[in-house]
């Protein structure tokens, strides 16, 4: 019989939030697969645990590589252990290649929930939490940084994006000139650590607050964009409505088209409005 591969949530600062079963985990598994060593070690002593089984690495540089054996243990009936640094597994974090090996081999794969940054940011920011989508880290690149903002600019959603600290500032204030400075907004830093902060405000104030510098872990949550009616679309947002579309790799016909059904307006209207403002028209 083939083995079962489990991914286990880990805590995101607070070990005593560690779920009872990862504990157990940690003692039975054959193999435990973590993203660092070293912070495996760390964990374990601080949860009083021995691993009962083989510890080996699996971080970004050695994933590919490494599944293939990894499947191969599963194969031949083991139970692998896939922790990270910190939080659930495949979430921004090694896993995904491993789970979706596992599962072409038809190998059970199960999951210890526990604590996700994501979610927790999500309860503290103030914003809605009924619909949301994750978008994980932005590109370091200030041009692709700005084209996948663009590409959400219209997004109901609620967003939820990671950060490193010293790349805050820019992304916030990348965020104001997609978004607008208004869009409100919640930064979630050192969740559930001794130093935990949650800044709520307007892009905008978010932005110039982290120009003084922010240490940390960060997750940002952004308030969706407003819902507009037809008759709030003016010339201006339906081309830019256009552009975005276009940097996404749309034709401009089919761009417009997309556009008018979802302003409700004219096809015409939408043409108009981006040939005005080709012209350098008002």
């Amino acid at each position: 019989m083939t083995g079962t591969l489990v991914l286990a949530g880990t805590p995101i600062g607070d070990v005593s939030d560690a779920p009872p079963r990862l504990v157990e985990e940690l003692a039975g598994a054959d193999v435990i697969a973590a993203e660092d060593t070293r912070r495996l070690r760390r964990l374990t002593q601080a949860l009083g645990v021995q691993p009962g089984g083989r510890v080996v690495s699996y971080f970004e540089g050695n994933e590919a590589a490494r599944t293939p054996e990894l499947v191969e243990a599963l194969v031949g009936g083991a139970r692998v252990l896939l922790v990270t640094d910190a939080g659930m597994p495949s979430v921004s974090d090694p896993g995904y290649r491993l789970v979706a090996a596992a599962v072409e081999k038809d190998i059970r794969v199960t999951a210890v929930p526990g604590p996700s940054a994501v979610l927790t940011a999500l309860a503290l920011s103030g914003l809605p939490v009924d619909r949301f989508c994750f978008e994980g880290f932005l590109p370091r690149k200030a041009g692709e940084r700005l084209g996948r903002l663009r590409e959400v600019a219209d997004e109901r959603r609620t967003l939820v994006y990671f950060e490193a600290p010293h790349r805050l500032a820019v992304t916030l204030e990348a965020m104001a000139s997609v978004f607008g400075e208004q869009r409100r907004a919640a930064v979630c830093r050192e969740l559930t650590k001794t130093y935990e902060e949650v800044k709520r405000g307007p892009l905008g104030e978010l932005a110039e607050w982290a120009a003084a510098g922010v240490r940390g872990e960060i997750t940002v949550v952004v308030e969706g964009a407003p819902e507009k009616g037809p008759e709030q679309l003016d010339a201006e947002e339906l081309v830019r409505r256009v552009r975005v579309r276009e940097e996404a790799g749309e034709r401009r016909k089919e761009a417009i088209a997309a556009v008018a059904v979802a302003a409700g307006v004219p096809k015409r209207e939408v043409f108009d409005a981006v040939v005005a403002f080709k012209r350098g028209a008002p």
